[in-house]
Formats: C-alpha cells, structure tokens, sequence
C-alpha cells in the first residue's frame, strides 16, 4: 500500500520544479522547499513516532525520494539525508538522550551532515587522521574533513573520527554527534567551515570543508553502537546502507523525470512533416530507457525492504550496493539519452535536462563510488574480504591460489 507521503510528495514537486533552475543558478539552499517538507511530514517521516515521526520505513521513503527526484534533485538529496544515513544510525544506535535531541532539528527542517571524508581518505575511509582523544568527561576533536554535504546549513553532524584514550591508545573509529550554527554564531569553539566547492551539479547544495581544533564534546554524544568501539565503524556503515538506497531512489526519480520528458517531446515535437514519436530510431531509445528505469526501480524496492543479516535495522549492504551501482549508472544514460532527444534546446537551460545531467552525475561517485561498490559486491559473490591496500590484496590472492592448488 502506497503511503500518504507519496502522494502528498508529487503534490508538493509540481513548486519544487518551478524553482529548481532558481536554486541551480544561484547556488542557493532550497530553504523553501525545505519549510513545505517539513511542513508535510516528510523531513524526519522515517524517525519513530515515540520521536515525533511517522515511523515510516525505507520503502516508504524511497517512493517519496524517487517523487522529488523528478523535479527536483537538490530536495530529493534533502530528504534522504533526513530521513536515510546519519539520523538513522542515531535512532538505531543512539541513547534516549541523543534521539529526543537529534530528532526535533530534523523534523523542523534539519539535514544532518555525515563528517566522513578528509582530503586524504575518501575511499579509504578507514585512512582518516581526524581524532577524538578522552580527557575526563568529554573527547577533544582535531582535524579536518571534506566533502561534507551541507557543511554550513547543517545544524547536526555526525563526525567520525579515531578514538584515543587519555593515554593516547586507539580504540577504534566512532561517531559523535556535534552541534553546530555557524549562520546564527552558534558553534563550538574550534569548529570552523573553511571552504566550499564549487560544484559541477546540485549547485545549491554545499559541498563544505570543516576544520576541528581542539573542539570539545561531552562524551554523552559518542554514538556507540552496543558492539563496543572496536566493531563501532563497521555498525555505523552498516546505517550507511540505508543512505546508498536513498540515493540509488533519487538516481532513480532523476532518470524517471528525463523518461517523462522525452516521452512528451516526442509526441508533440514535428520535424519531417510528422512527429518525432513515430520515428522507430527514436521508439527504440524510449523502450530501452523505460525499460532501464524499472529494472532499477525494482532494485531499489528490493534494497529498501530487506535488512542485513544478524537483525540489522538496516538494509542489506549488497542489495543497496546493487541498487545504487545499477541506477546511478543507468540513470547517467537515461538523462543522456533523453537531452539527445532534444538536440540543442536540451543542451541548454531552456530544458531542465542540461541541470539533471549534471545533478545525476555525482550519483556514479559520492556515498561510494560505482568502483567500490563493484568491489564490495564481488567480495559477497565469491565469500572473500576484498581490502585495496597492496599488502591485503596480496595475501588474499595467495589464499585464494592455494585453495584452488
């Protein structure tokens, strides 16, 4: 059964796709859109109802996401992260504190920000030099992470970084939530965003730098996970593959969107005395786009529903990572394939298609790139870890030789 949401999302997308070129120009943040959403329920839809949410699940967010998506892909990215990714593993994970917290910003209109990457581990994650060391009651973050998605309009953050003891041990990688305002001055001291990117799509979305000196947080705001520190990155990213789902859905609502207007094109647009639609050149592009575009659909409904194995919360990481894999790709060719349908009128801003095709780009690269993913799915396939230092590959291709001498 479709929920409410959905349909209430394709209501809400008919504005959202008037003031699309508006956001993409000016690089703004969409805070109107984002004051309709939350307005609707749909920011936070995800989080329980003890909370203040719906308790709505994946798949349910995912059809709103793909809704949006058709119209809008900088709101469809919000609407992931606030329901998808960083929220979910506080509601997953976190303590009643930390829930009741994190759960009212987002409702109101939050998209937290998950503090991952640095400029030297991206990838590589597990490479970050950011740390957190204890000092009695609280942790003292230091370092530097890029590529932060709405660094600068987000209000909560999920940092993870190296944790040290006070003698300076390591135990593990954790995340902890930080709040932080730096458009009303309200932010821990040492916290600071240093830069942002200028980006090839999603333009009014930030793409952020951020710099930790000697940032203090109370060690209440640790997210730790009941594995311990040790096990507490992986549990995190196992949260994180609810995020790739989101994704891999508005991938999916871009590609849709595209698949609609070409459809329309080609009805109404003449050339030779008769309307494109009836050229067989062109027929044969649409039925292979619409085609495309279901088969990533189901991959994407598959994903949302399932959950890993041991009674994860979340989705199984490879059936996200197919999804994601699949329909960002497919949704590159079906954007390319429908702005070819329009000559040069797509090629320009006279048709949203020249923003989508840039939009959809980041799909194939951020939240993971299409070659990790690959990785990732072919270590599921043949029952091995597949890490990408040269050392561990190494002693897993000799493992796998001797097994088969």
């Amino acid at each position: 059964m479709t929920h409410p949401l959905v349909n209430v999302a394709k209501e809400l997308s008919r504005g959202f796709e008037k003031r699309a070129s508006k956001w993409d120009a000016t690089r703004a943040y969409c805070w109107q859109n984002v004051g309709e959403l939350a307005d609707a329920g749909i920011m936070g839809m995800s989080i329980p109802k003890t909370y203040g949410g719906l308790g709505a699940d994946y798949l349910d967010v995912a059809m709103v996401v793909e809704e949006i998506a058709r119209s809008c892909t900088l709101t469809a990215r919000i609407v992931v992260e606030a329901n998808m990714g960083g929220i979910s593993a506080v509601m997953g994970y976190g303590t009643d504190e930390q829930r009741a917290f994190c759960a009212p910003h987002v409702l109101a209109g939050d998209k937290p920000a998950i503090c991952i990457t640095e400029p030297d581990a991206g990838s590589a994650a597990t490479e970050m030099r950011t740390t957190a060391r204890k000092r009695g009651g609280k942790y003292v973050l230091n370092g530097t992470k890029h590529w932060i998605t709405g660094g600068g309009v987000s209000k909560l953050h999920l940092v993870f970084a190296r944790i040290l003891d006070e003698t300076g041990r390591e135990q593990g990688i954790g995340g902890f939530i930080l709040f932080a305002d730096p458009a009303k001055g309200k932010s821990p001291a040492g916290f600071s965003v240093t830069a942002r990117e200028n980006t090839m799509g999603l333009c009014g979305m930030p793409e952020a730098e951020l710099q930790f000196d000697n940032v203090e947080i109370d060690e209440k705001w640790l997210l730790a996970p009941p594995s311990g520190l040790k096990h507490s990155f992986a549990d995190l990213m196992n949260a994180y593959n609810s995020q790739r789902v989101g994704a891999a859905a508005v991938a999916l609502g871009v590609a849709s969107g595209a698949l609609e207007h070409a459809k329309k094109h080609l009805l109404e647009r003449q050339q030779f005395g008769r309307p494109l639609a009836e050229f067989q050149g062109l027929q044969w592009m649409l039925a292979d786009m619409d085609t495309q575009v279901h088969a990533a659909r189901l991959l994407v409904h598959e994903a949302a529903r399932s959950r890993g194995p041991g009674g994860s919360l979340y989705p199984d990481m490879t059936m996200a990572a197919r999804a994601k894999l699949f329909t960002s790709e497919m949704a590159i060719k079906v954007v390319n394939d429908a702005l070819q349908m329009f000559g040069a009128r797509g090629y320009s801003d006279k048709e949203p298609l020249e923003r989508m095709y840039r939009d959809v780009r980041m799909f194939t690269i951020g939240g993971g790139t299409t070659q990790i993913l690959r990785t990732q799915i072919a270590g599921n396939i043949l029952g091995i870890k597949t890490p990408q230092t040269r050392d561990g590959y190494s002693r897993i291709s000799d493992a796998v030789r001797l097994a088969a001498e």
